[in-house]
Parts: C-alpha cells; sequence; structure tokens
C-alpha cells in the first residue's frame, strides 16, 4: 500500500527546484545512455535489492503494510556508491565519477525488484493458494490448495512480471511532458538525488548519509539485543504489555519494533491515527460484543481460527471495508481520468500544435515560456525515445507467453481464454492507475487485484478450481497494474534528473529480472525459519488471508458466512464509500478549516481489523517524533527524518537475515522475558516452588 502523500508538496519543491538546478549541472557532462547503467551500480542494485525484497517481505507478511521505498532507494543507493567512490577515490583508483543519473539507475532497479516481491504474490495471491492460509477455511479442497514451491513460483513471475512494462511505454509522453502530472515519489525522489550530486548539496548530503548509518546501526543493535529475549512463545520486547494485560489481550502494545516506528515517520500522520482507529473500533468494541454472541450468531465448538466463526467476521469485515474504499477510488480515479482527457481534448482545439513529438524531437526548445530546466529535461527525455512499435511488439509477445505458460503452472484451472480477457482488459486498468498514481501518489493496483479474483474465481465455480484460478487471475492483473504506477513514477524522477527513458526502461528489466529470482529464494530462506500464516505468529501474512477470503466468497457466495456476516459486511463497505465521498466533498467544498484531514482512511482502519492495534501503536509512536522533530525544528526535520526512518527501518530488517540463520541452524535466543498478570505469577511462582 503507498501512503496518500499531497502532491502539491512535492510540486511546490519542484518548482523551486526547476529555477536553478540545470543552470548548477550546465558543466556536468550527461553519460549516453548506455553508459548510465555501470557495472558498479549493477553490484550496488543486486545488494540493495536483496535487502529491500526482505523488507517487503517482513512488512507484508507481518502486518500488510508496505510503504514506498522510492526515495528511500535512492537515498540508500546513494550512500552505498558514493562510499565505494570515495574509498577509491582515496586509493586513487576512481576513473568514473558517481552521477546522479547513476543514482537514479540504482533506485529504479531496486523499486522494480522490491515491487516484484509484494506484486509477485509470495506474500499475497500465491501464498493465497497453500495450505498454510487453506486449512482454516472451508473450501480446503485439493483442487483448491498449490504449494508454493521455488520452481514453479518462478516460472509464473518470469511469465506474467515483464508484460506491465510495455503495458504504459508509448504513454509517458503524454502523462509526464503533455499532462505535466506531479508523480510526488519520483519527483521527491529526483529533488533529493539532485540535491546529493548538487555542489551545495554535498555537505548536507553527506550528513545525511552519516545520520543514516548512526540510524542503521542503532536499529540493528536494538534488533539483536531484542532477539537475546525472545527464546519461547510470546517473549520478548515484542509482547510488552505496555498499557496492561487486559489491553494486552486486545493486541494493543508497543512492540518496540524500530521498523514500524520508521514508517510511521515516512507515513502521512492520518495514515497511523486512521490505524490505530480501526484497531480502536475493532479490537476494542466490535469483536468483543461479535464474541458475546458466541452460540447464537455461529458455534461455540469452532476453532479459533475458522472462517465460519469470529475470524470470519474479523476477515469479512475487513474485506468489506477494503472493497467499499476499492470501490470509490476506483470510480473516483475513473472519472478523473475521463475528466482529465476530455478536458485536455477540448483545450488543444483552441492551442497550437506546440507539443508535437517532431518539435521537440527538432531541438527540444519550441514550447513556449519554458525554463532552461523544462527545455533541457525535455531535450534528454525524448532523445533516447523507446519505439511504440517496440512496446507493442514486446507486450503482444510477452502475452503470448502468458497465454501458453500460466495454464500450464496451474494445471489449467485458469483456461488460456481467461488469460486473454485479462490482459485485453488489464492496459485500461493500468491507464487508470497510472493516471492515479501521477495526480495523488496512491497506487491501486491491490484493489484491482481482488477486484479480478472475484471475476474469475465466481467465474470458473469452487469445484472447478476457482480459488486458485481467482488467485491466478489477480496475479495477471495486479502485475500489470502495479507496474505502470511504478514505472511513470520513475520515469517522472529520470526526467526530472536528465536520466535516459532507454537506459531506466533497461534497469527496469533488470531489475525485474532481479526480483523473480531473489524473491523465491528470500522467501523460501524465511519459511524455513519462520512459521508463516500463524495468526499468533510473527507473520500471520494477512495479505494472504484477506485475499484466500476474497477468493472464497466469489465460489461459494454469501451463504457461507456467519450470522449476520453479510450485513456487516456491507455496512463496512457503505461506510468506507461514503466515508472517501465525504472526504472528497470536503477537499472541493470547504476551504479554511480543512476538516478533510482529519477523516480517517478506510483502507488503512481495515487492516488491524484482523492483526490487531500493536504495529499501529508503533507507527503512531514514529508519527509523534516526527510531530515533534518539526514543532521543534522543521527544516531538521524536513533534511533528516527520511535519513533517520529508512536507517530504522533497514537496521531491524536486516538483521532479520541473521536471526534467519540463526533458526535455521538451530542457534536460539539464551533467554525469555515474559510477562503475567499479578495472578498469574502468584500460580508461576508456587510452580517454582514446588519444582
Amino acid at each position: 500500500m503507498s501512503p496518500p502523500y499531497h502532491g502539491e508538496d512535492y510540486q511546490n519543491d519542484d518548482k523551486k527546484e526547476k529555477e536553478s538546478t540545470e543552470m548548477i549541472f550546465k558543466n556536468v557532462e550527461i553519460p549516453k545512455w548506455h553508459k548510465q547503467i555501470t557495472m558498479r551500480a549493477i553490484m550496488a542494485s543486486v545488494i540493495l535489492s536483496v535487502v529491500v525484497i526482505f523488507i517487503v517481505m517482513s512488512c507484508s507478511l507481518s502486518t500488510g503494510i508496505v510503504p514506498t521505498f522510492n526515495v528511500a532507494a535512492g537515498l540508500l543507493g546513494f550512500a552505498t556508491l558514493k562510499f565505494y567512490t570515495v574509498l577509491l577515490g582515496k586509493l586513487g583508483l576512481l576513473k568514473q565519477p558517481f552521477t546522479r543519473q547513476e543514482n537514479t539507475i540504482i533506485q529504479t532497479c531496486v523499486i522494480a525488484a522490491g515491487g516484484i516481491s509484494f506484486t509477485g504474490g509470495l506474500t499475497t495471491y500465491l501464498l493465497s493458494m497453500s495450505s498454510l492460509i487453506a486449512s482454516q477455511d472451508s473450501g480446503n479442497l485439493p483442487i483448491n490448495v498449490k504449494n508454493i514451491h521455488i520452481g514453479w513460483v518462478t516460472a509464473f513471475l518470469f511469465s506474467v512480471s515483464f508484460i506491465g512494462l510495455f503495458s504504459i511505454v508509448p504513454l509517458r509522453k503524454m502523462m509526464i511532458v503533455n499532462y505535466k502530472l506531479p508523480y510526488p515519489s519520483g519527483t521527491a525522489t529526483a529533488f533529493l538525488i539532485n540535491s546529493f550530486h548538487t555542489p551545495k548539496g554535498g555537505k548536507l548530503a553527506m550528513k545525511q548519509v552519516s545520520t543514516l548509518f548512526k540510524s542503521f546501526s542503532f536499529s540493528f543493535v536494538f534488533a539483536s539485543f531484542k532477539w537475546l529475549y525472545s527464546y519461547g512463545s510470546f517473549c520478548g520486547f515484542g509482547y510488552f504489555p505496555i498499557f496492561g494485560m487486559k489491553a494486552f489481550a486486545q493486541k494493543f502494545f508497543f512492540d518496540f519494533s524500530t521498523t514500524y516506528v520508521g514508517i510511521g515517520m515516512i507515513c502521512p500522520y492520518m495514515v497511523s491515527v486512521s490505524l490505530l482507529f480501526g484497531a480502536i473500533i475493532s479490537w476494542g468494541i466490535m469483536w468483543p460484543w461479535i464474541g458475546s454472541k458466541k452460540g447464537d450468531w455461529y458455534s461455540d465448538k469452532l476453532e479459533p481460527s475458522s472462517l465460519l466463526g469470529l475470524q470470519g467476521y474479523k476477515i469479512f469485515l475487513a474485506i468489506g471495508m477494503v472493497m467499499g474504499d476499492g470501490l470509490f477510488q476506483f470510480l473516483f480515479m475513473t472519472y478523473m481520468t475521463l475528466r482529465g482527457l476530455i478536458a485536455d481534448k477540448i483545450g488543444a482545439k483552441h492551442e497550437s500544435s506546440s507539443l508535437m513529438e517532431d518539435e521537440y524531437e527538432s531541438d527540444g526548445s519550441n514550447e513556449k515560456g519554458s525554463s532552461h530546466d523544462d527545455k533541457r529535461r525535455l531535450q534528454y527525455f525524448l532523445k533516447d525515445s523507446i519505439p511504440n512499435s517496440w512496446a507493442l511488439i514486446g507486450y503482444c509477445v510477452l502475452a503470448v507467453v502468458g497465454v501458453i505458460c500460466v495454464p500450464v503452472i496451474f494445471d489449467y484451472r485458469l483456461k488460456w481464454y481467461h488469460i486473454i480477457c485479462g490482459y485485453m482488459i488489464a492496459p485500461v486498468m493500468a491507464l487508470s492507475n497510472a493516471y492515479g498514481v501521477g495526480l495523488t501518489d496512491v497506487s491501486l493496483a491491490g484493489n484491482y487485484g481482488k477486484i479480478a479474483v472475484l471475476v474469475f474465481s465466481s467465474w470458473i465455480g469452487l469445484e472447478e478450481g476457482g480459488v486458485i484460478a481467482g488467485l491466478a487471475g489477480c496475479g495477471v492483473m495486479m502485475n500489470i497494474v502495479f507496474v505502470a504506477g511504478e514505472l511513470m513514477n520513475d520515469f517522472k524522477a529520470g526526467y526530472l534528473t536528465l536520466t535516459s527513458p532507454r537506459s531506466m526502461f533497461m534497469s527496469q528489466l533488470f531489475g525485474t529480472g532481479l526480483g523473480c529470482i531473489i524473491s523465491p529464494v528470500v522467501y523460501t530462506f524465511i519459511s524455513r525459519a519462520y512459521t508463516i500464516g500463524d495468526k499468533d505468529g510473527q507473520f500471520p501474512a494477512p495479505n494472504a488471508v484477506l485475499f484466500r477470503g476474497i477468493a472464497l466468497l466469489g465460489v461459494q457466495g454469501f451463504s457461507s458466512l456467519p450470522k449476520n456476516c453479510l450485513k456487516l459486511s456491507v455496512a463496512c463497505l457503505v461506510f468506507a464509500f461514503l466515508l472517501n465521498l465525504l472526504t472528497q466533498v470536503l477537499i472541493k467544498y470547504e476551504t479554511k478549516y480543512k476538516i478533510h484531514r482529519f477523516i480517517p482512511n478506510p483502507m488503512c482502519m481495515a487492516i488491524p481489523f484482523y492483526l490487531g492495534g500493536y504495529f499501529a501503536i508503533d507507527m503512531c509512536v514514529g508519527s509523534l517524533i516526527l510531530f515533534l522533530w518539526q514543532m521543534k525544528n522543521k527544516k531538521s526535520a524536513s533534511e533528516f527524518s527520511m535519513v533517520v526512518a529508512s536507517g530504522l527501518m533497514c537496521g531491524e530488517s536486516l538483521f532479520g537475515i541473521p536471526a534467519a540463520i540463526f533458526s535455521l541452524v538451530k542457534v536460539t535466543p539464551p533467554m525469555c522475558m515474559a510477562f503475567f498478570s499479578a495472578s498469574d505469577y502468584r500460580k508461576v511462582s508456587e510452580l517454582f516452588k514446588k519444582a
């Protein structure tokens, strides 16, 4: 899930940047496109891709929240190669200076690889097919179960992950040059990279790298310290009942996760508040109330994990909230896209044709009123263009590959004509998503994927393997739609850093290939070291449970739900839709108090329905740190908050690698730090005395 940044903030930064950036770089030679992709950039991309994929998978498997890493990847890429080039410089071995184009290539490659770790489905729809998740529902038929294996997963990823890159390439000029969409993450990343590589920003960049190292070291050391006390279930700082045992039983506690404290510093305040509000509404009010209906609304003899009991309410009410939000966003983005296209078409009738590509290609300076920066960027953006015919041929060839391979991989539960339908519809969805990302930085790929699950699973049916087919169809759709938004974000960053579109596209291809190879390996590594899918464990995989629930809803129908579950789910859907509608109405009509800033986000509210509030508290702590920092020194917070947050996230997540290795070789933490209520302590104390 990409956090809902406000694009106007980045646009203001971009306007300030346009006044001077390219004048500062006017004497700096721009490398040719093939020289922007260096061997050291490739090596740095591989290393950082492993780190980012591990972080993305850990976040997705633990809470389902995956923040955007565009800016963090640019920062980490700069820190890595800056250290390397400074070292070579001191040894007298540096032959080629570190350029902003090289930095952008690394960022693009890492984001492409990290995106596959999420949209590839190993934490969502592919994991939903496995017996780990299927054991929790009544649709656990052999035909609706397919366990993850590195072989077929890698083949599937290579079959479907590249086609999205070709679906939106012909529209890059329209989106970035003609419509001038802000693409907030891409703009922010470019602004950061440009500041790193300008002489004026050099000192600040070095301070940021130093701060990143300190933050990373603290997070890594603290994660090591926490590990020492985590032997056994419910042991360690991760189960610290800071609000008392009753609150702890309802999953309200602070688990000292620097990863989610860092995420809280990156995400807008309302994301953290919405998560906490959703946790209070669900675990504080709704679940205790529904639990009191045990024996009436649902059987009191069911397993706690059964979807026919309380667990079903948790999952399907969350699905209702997610679908309501997704429905509104889909309709709203479709409306905005059509309105924008119509407005531009009408406006074009009254304007000269100065935006024709052949005029740009002549010398890149025909647009009236263009600044020096605009002309220079446009010249390099169109210099190494990717022919539309290549994109069309690439899409058709990869579509044929998908039509042939995907049905074979899933034992023909998904037919060739299902895949063709998906590939025919996907470009339209990709256009809508890319336009929406350009305006709001919010990707709706997950919502489009959920719609695909419902459509394909209900089309095929339970007895014919509709659960597996629906989830596989989701993968076909989700990969294309997600990549379209991310690719345009990266093209925007390349446009603002004079990075060749051709070199960026090549780095996207390389990064996607990296993701297809590294992601299954990282997942296998994690799955062998930890239990995935246990709702009380470290990796409950909430997204996988949600996707499985949606697929079951598609094949079984609403009659399979426990009593009143459908009514409450529809109520959540309507509530989410109306809350979004209210937000947009207030944005349009109220101007003085900006009340819309205080309305919670329904998508974020739905996430704690299944997990509880512990990670929301972590994120609120991060948001509070950022708020107090900004109150004390807004300039310092603006320059260093992203750096500190990135270090906090990377340090703890990177310690997950040695921790997983310890688990594989049977090295266990030496101590267990556990907490008891006073009555439980007395019982435990008596047992110790008897022993």
